[in-house]
């Protein structure tokens, strides 16, 4: 009992944090990276705690983003902020298409070599998390839309595992991803149209 109470309240303060993080991401706020970096430290234990493995392994690469994030966005340069930018057609594709394709390889190793809970969603949402906290961090304008597909499917993995206020969590980002989205696209048509 004495664990499950750990759990549960440094799930809280990750929770927490980890909308701090969203909220201020979507303002272009450095201090999201802070943020970031506190929540990913925390996910990090807990999700090793519930058999979550590469989850537990993407905040690894989580806390290196906060790290790479915060320094892309401070950056001093001629307009001494990173620009919101688009992908096009052919880059969502081969995101799209390696984040499925790295999904099912790992989903099938977790599966056969681990006693990972729900090897293949572990894996996308792991996957696509990768892919999309870099766009993040280069200002992608896309990357909330990756996020509310990515955030729904995390939802279910931590209902599974019983971390409910995580689940919340992650239902509160699809809704914070698509006020996230509206902003950015603001910002870039406004963007568009000085600099057109």
């Amino acid at each position: 009992m004495a664990a499950w109470h750990w759990l549960a309240s440094w799930e809280a303060v990750a929770v927490l944090l980890g909308v701090a993080y969203l909220l201020l991401a979507a303002r272009e706020s450095l201090w999201c990276w802070y943020a970031a970096f506190a929540s990913t430290a925390i996910f990090l234990v807990l999700f090793w705690q519930v058999r979550l493995y590469l989850e537990s392994a993407l905040q690894v690469y989580y806390l290196a983003m906060a790290v790479y994030g915060w320094w892309q966005w401070q950056r001093p340069g001629e307009a001494r902020t990173l620009a919101i930018s688009r992908f096009g057609a052919r880059a969502h594709g081969l995101v799209i298409g390696g984040v499925l394709a790295l999904s099912a390889l790992s989903g099938a190793l977790l599966s056969r070599y681990t006693d990972a809970a729900l090897p293949y969603l572990d894996a996308f949402t792991t996957w696509g998390a990768i892919v999309t906290t870099w766009m993040v961090a280069r200002k992608i304008l896309e990357n909330w839309l990756y996020w509310i597909v990515i955030d729904s499917a995390s939802i279910v993995l931590y209902l599974d595992r019983g971390l409910l206020l995580t689940a919340a969590l992650f239902a509160a980002y699809v809704v914070i991803c698509i006020a996230g989205f509206l902003a950015w696209r603001r910002h870039y048509r406004v963007a568009a149209a000085v600099s057109g």
